[in-house]
């Protein structure tokens, strides 16, 4: 079955991230909420991934993202799991327990439920560190749940590769 135009162009730049990544001879994690492990999938869909890529953790619940990656309670229960707060957090906890060099993390509202007024549906937040810098964006995207998880995977590799370059 051929690959949708969305999976193709996630798979061009996960391949061009890997190339570059193993240019520098450097690793990326990444801790993931609302793409479910969607990141990793694009990254380990490159063949010769495991040069750059050991692993990645899917916290999907709160309980996880504390467990799993330090996030502290009381800026989830202060910020919510969606907020620049928590994906420093998750970011910052995936490089602790990892011997990666750079970090994606992700949490976000895809929907079709759990939208409010101050975070509606497509409200996601993203996190990149780097070894030299830390960089939080907020974006708020359109479409259904699927198109939504897939523009985050997009941007999440998108922009890491763009801060390599």
């Amino acid at each position: 079955m051929p690959q949708s135009t969305s999976n193709q162009t996630i798979h061009n730049i996960a391949t061009q991230l890997g190339e570059r990544l193993r240019h520098i001879n450097a690793k990326v994690t990444a801790a993931e909420s609302c793409t479910g492990g969607g990141i990793a999938e694009a990254i380990t869909a490159v063949a010769g991934s495991s040069q750059w890529f050991e692993y990645g953790y899917i916290t999907y619940a709160n309980k996880a993202k504390t467990q799993l990656l330090g996030v502290e309670q009381s800026i989830l229960d202060t910020y919510g799991a969606v907020s620049e707060q928590v994906v420093e957090q998750m970011a910052a906890g995936a490089l602790r327990g990892s011997d990666a060099d750079y970090s994606i993390a992700v949490s976000g509202v895809a929907g079709p439920d759990g939208g409010t007024v101050e975070k509606p549906i497509g409200t996601v937040w993203i996190c990149w560190i780097t070894p030299d810098a830390t960089r939080v964006e907020k974006y708020q995207l359109q479409g259904d749940r699927q198109a939504i998880r897939q523009q985050v995977i997009k941007i999440s590799l998108q922009e890491l590769l763009h801060q390599l370059n």
